[in-house]
């Protein structure tokens, strides 16, 4: 992309996240014309078997060479998505070093996202939870369905702990319909707990992808002097000296993130890792790369 990337501080200046989103969407689509991407199909979806009859402009003959089967290219108006989004909301997604939160940053990312996705026919939809699930809007393509599902973006995170366990298996249980589940949080929870969860929602056979959303004076504890620090989830007061503190805690932090990265990848999920400094230009490229992989896999979905 050679159009130069919003910063996420000027992004939030915006009043409106859906005008937000729009920015960002809208930017990303004009930079993508202009770079090395610029033919890349947003359209196509996966791949189906060959049937008799089917017009065979569409087969993939490069796929039949390695493979010495027929396969279809499938496009979006034979298939469209269905997508998710888990927004994580508790207290501590309230934390910030540069003017806005975390929650804001993962709600403008939700709200790309499923911008992005509404705007090429696919169904989006919202799960916002704290310790358990608060917001629930079905997937749905419709008019007034993505302004509704931005009005609820909005709303400032009001729970206490989080708690991944509980709104991850309800999800798990209430969807019915296979589709794409994007999970947005800081992920500062058990992983084993989260590994179970997610291992849950790819059995029932979901695909799954993790935006990770850390502040970077909480991943860099980039403070010169001590403070007294209130855990914004339990409100217990803690006096840090930052100097003494930072070696260790970056340390811990680091395993803490290996061992989410190490989780997801055996499950077969998406990790990406993001600071809110990062523009957001920079996490819907990831999403369509990631979509783009996925695609290219003809054994998911197809059948014997």
């Amino acid at each position: 992309m050679t159009k130069k990337l919003i910063d996420p501080a000027a992004l939030m200046r915006i009043k409106t996240l859906e005008l937000r989103a729009k920015v960002v969407v809208e930017g990303y689509l004009a930079g993508m014309h202009r770079s090395p991407f610029h033919g890349f199909s947003v359209e196509f979806t996966e791949y189906r078997d060959y049937s008799p009859g089917d017009d065979t402009r569409h087969l993939d003959w490069k796929l039949y060479a390695r493979s010495d089967r027929m396969y279809i290219k499938r496009y979006e108006d034979e298939t469209n998505l269905r997508c998710w989004f888990l927004v994580d909301q508790s207290k501590s997604m309230g934390f910030q070093s540069r003017g806005y939160t975390k929650a804001e940053y993962a709600a403008t990312l939700a709200a790309t996202l499923a911008q992005f996705l509404y705007s090429q026919g696919d169904a989006v939809g919202l799960m916002a939870f704290d310790a358990d699930i608060t917001q629930y809007l079905p997937a749905r393509n419709r008019p007034g369905h993505l302004r509704h599902m931005m009005l609820e973006l909005e709303k400032a995170p009001q729970g206490t702990s989080t708690d991944l366990e509980r709104p991850l298996r309800r999800m798990a249980d209430m969807l019915n319909k296979r589709g794409l589940v994007v999970l947005i949080s800081d992920l500062l929870a058990d992983v084993e707990s989260l590994q179970k969860q997610l291992g849950y929602l790819r059995s029932r056979g979901h695909e799954v992808i993790v935006f990770q959303i850390l502040d970077p004076a909480e991943r860099d504890l980039d403070f010169s002097t001590p403070a007294m620090f209130e855990d914004l989830e339990t409100g217990e007061d803690l006096l840090v000296d930052p100097d003494a503190a930072r070696a260790t805690y970056q340390e811990n932090l680091q395993a803490h993130l290996d061992r989410i990265g190490e989780a997801c990848r055996g499950l077969g999920i998406d990790h990406h890792a993001f600071g809110t400094e990062r523009p957001l230009e920079m996490a819907l490229q990831e999403f369509v790369l990631d979509r783009s992989r996925r695609r290219a896999m003809p054994m998911r979905g197809t059948r014997a």
